[in-house]
């Protein structure tokens, strides 16, 4: 361990205000080989702690939900970051949930040896298999199992804990009771962190929402690769297949990771599995085994990492919310670029409208797309009615109407049926255009993705292309895919731009 320095007043508060100075001077952990050694944050902790801390001077509390894979030291950071928190300060009360007596006892444990090996630990009235309480400072952990469904409710806590919530018993009943009790005040933290356990439940729900934009809490992934132990040496002739090397690229690695990758999916026996485990990406860890996804992440893989030029009209893709949980969804495309989304929630069809109208007023593009069953037909409304340029510009959609083209022809001249559907037509030519030899480029966003590769897909008895309907995504925990619905809407037709030169220029629906 480092020399601690000397008791003065500007080391105590180096190692009051930066957590990680302190962390490898005053803490110790038990590594994965059972050595007991200094605490030094790793590449997932250090990016954990700086979101935190970004969220923490913004809005003076902290909310947070971290999803991430197994055994990457997310638990080690939290329990050493309230403990310092909790030793330094006066009247801080820490609660730790867990999913099981086991993992209770393990976390307690943690924190018990950060506080048997401190050089400047503050003195105990109590430490037990369940409390540890800080005398003078009137601070300390307490821990729980979350199988009690009162558990919790009658601390009084400014520091909040849960782990592996995915895995909780009673978890609405939790999160109702001790969480919402947390007062909301400057300073208070909660932290919400687990591995995924498939899709619905209270965890997963609740991640869609932050992932949204919709609540306080901030969603937060750690991918797997961040862990330094997550890779083998490799071995003499070892070559990568094709869906390694396209995983292998889309993500960065070594090929020491890969070769850790391999071993562990033939160690789960099932490559879903290994995504939902090990996940690079939010929305590969709530994939559920089975679930064949219409456009694969792969493809949205490689969109999220190119740098493409948009070049050609700017088209727009409006899904207007439909439900209450639904959001209002806009994407913005220049020929092989996505340029952006936005999304809003609970907002009317005016309010929509007149979003839609600044939007056309400033970035003046060349074809607005709207989705017009449910909300979207009195959004549309209000655009044609206010006249040119609006409605020119925009041009309504039905989702459940006939495709433009319900035959495929082939290369001999013979037809194959298409799609059932607009919805399941303009999905197909966004799937096409991501597969394009030529690339495509869409913001590097989680939810983005998620969005693309939540629907699945099956034919109709006419061998007909049909997507998942919403309602049944929702009935599997699903939130509806609205962004990525936007996205399909700039597939609609092909466009040409308004402002012609000497003549005009038209786009398909790939370029």
């Amino acid at each position: 361990m480092p020399a601690l320095e000397s008791d003065s007043l500007s080391s105590l508060r180096k190692l009051r205000d930066d957590f990680g100075h302190y962390a490898a001077r005053c803490l110790k952990i038990r590594g994965k080989d059972g050595a007991i050694t200094d605490f030094s944050l790793n590449e997932a902790q250090i990016y954990l702690h700086q979101r935190l801390e970004a969220q923490k001077e913004r809005t003076g509390k902290v909310r947070a939900l971290v999803l991430k894979g197994r055994q990457q030291g997310i638990s080690t950071y939290i329990g050493g970051r309230f403990y310092h928190r909790s030793t330094f300060r006066k009247g801080l009360r820490v609660f730790i949930l867990t999913h099981e007596q086991d993992a209770t006892n393990n976390l307690f444990g943690m924190v018990d040896r950060y506080h048997q090996h401190n050089p400047i630990a503050p003195s105990t009235s109590a430490a037990n298999a369940k409390e540890l309480f800080f005398d003078i400072l009137e601070s300390g952990y307490a821990v729980g199992t979350a199988g009690a469904k009162a558990v919790g409710r009658s601390q009084t806590v400014q520091l909040f804990h849960g782990s592996e919530v995915a895995f909780w018993p009673n978890a609405p009943t939790h999160f109702a009771g001790v969480v919402q009790a947390i007062p909301d005040l400057p300073g208070t933290e909660i932290i919400l962190e687990s591995t995924a356990n498939g899709v619905g439940g209270e965890f997963h729900e609740r991640w869609q929402q932050a992932e949204a934009g919709v609540g306080d809490y901030e969603a937060i992934f750690i991918p797997w690769f961040w862990s330094p132990e997550y890779a083998r040496p490799v071995p003499d002739g070892f070559m990568l297949d094709e869906e390694e090397s396209e995983y292998q690229a889309a993500h960065g690695l070594s090929l020491g990771q890969m070769v850790w990758r391999r071993n562990k999916v033939a160690e789960l026996k099932d490559p879903l599995l290994f995504r939902q485990e090990y996940p690079a990406t939010a929305s590969e860890a709530f994939q559920m085994t089975g679930h064949d996804s219409f456009i694969k992440p792969e493809a949205v893989l490689r969109a999220r990492k190119a740098n493409i030029e948009g070049i050609g009209p700017l088209v727009i893709g409006a899904d207007p919310a439909r439900f209450g949980d639904d959001r209002f969804s806009l994407a913005w495309r220049k020929g092989r670029k996505v340029i952006k989304r936005e999304s809003k929630s609970k907002i009317d069809i005016v309010a929509g409208a007149n979003w839609i109208k600044q939007i056309i007023d400033a970035d003046k593009p060349d074809r607005v797309f709207i989705d017009v069953g449910g909300l979207g037909a009195g959004v549309y409304d209000i655009l044609n009615n206010w006249g040119e340029p609006y409605s020119s510009v925009c041009v309504a959609i039905n989702f459940a109407s006939e495709p433009q083209e319900p035959y495929e022809i082939l290369a001999d001249g013979t037809k194959r049926p298409g799609p059932r559907n607009r919805r399941a037509e303009m999905w197909q030519r966004s799937k096409l255009w991501l597969d394009e030899p030529g690339g495509a480029d869409v913001p590097d966003d989680d939810g983005l993705q998620a969005d693309a590769c939540g629907p699945a897909y099956h034919y109709d008895a006419n061998q007909r292309l049909l997507l998942e309907a919403k309602e049944h995504m929702r009935a599997r925990g699903l939130r509806s895919p609205d962004d990525w619905d936007a996205v399909a809407l700039t597939f609609a037709e092909p466009v040409m731009e308004r402002k012609r030169r000497t003549a005009p220029r038209v786009t398909s629906w790939m370029s």
